[in-house]
């Protein structure tokens, strides 16, 4: 025992070790929620409270079941695999009941250069423009057809 007769000091360390360690797990119980971990690193509960917020957006399955003549068009165009709502906004109350929401028509001049305007960070075969030289502030409609942006509707291509 006389090993022992100077390590008061390690039998102070021991203590407050065990004592934060029991504070630390009565902490946790009180904080960490009881679905956690169920899921591996995550909160069970939370699948369900994703769920349980409201719909914005529709999917453009839904928008294509009404708007035949435009899924049409878009399926051949540069924009069949951009989906309606990246340009047109969240529509699922459109969807639900078409009376309740009209959608409004996007300004082409300012959404079409979020993707279109020129970046080199941008890869090469990507259209891109530079917007104050090609269309001098017109709006994208003016000469192109927004679903199948290839086709023109007044001469620019």
């Amino acid at each position: 025992m006389g090993v022992f007769k100077d390590a008061g000091h390690l039998f102070r360390f021991l203590a407050i070790f065990v004592f934060l360690f029991i504070a630390f797990w009565v902490i946790r119980g009180f904080v960490v929620p009881k679905s956690f971990g169920k899921y591996g690193h995550y909160r069970a509960a939370s699948i369900d409270e994703i769920a349980a917020h409201p719909l914005h957006f529709a999917g453009h399955e839904a928008c294509e079941t009404c708007h035949v003549d435009v899924a049409n068009v878009k399926k051949d165009g540069k924009h069949a695999h951009v989906n309606c709502e990246a340009c047109h906004g969240a529509l699922q109350k459109h969807a639900e009941d078409p009376a309740s929401l009209t959608p409004t028509k996007p300004d082409t001049a300012t959404l079409c250069v979020r993707c279109h305007e020129y970046s080199a960070a941008r890869p090469k075969n990507f259209p891109q423009v530079h917007a104050a030289e090609h269309s001098t502030g017109l709006p994208c409609e003016t000469c192109h057809q927004p679903h199948s942006p290839a086709m023109t509707s007044g001469g620019a291509k």
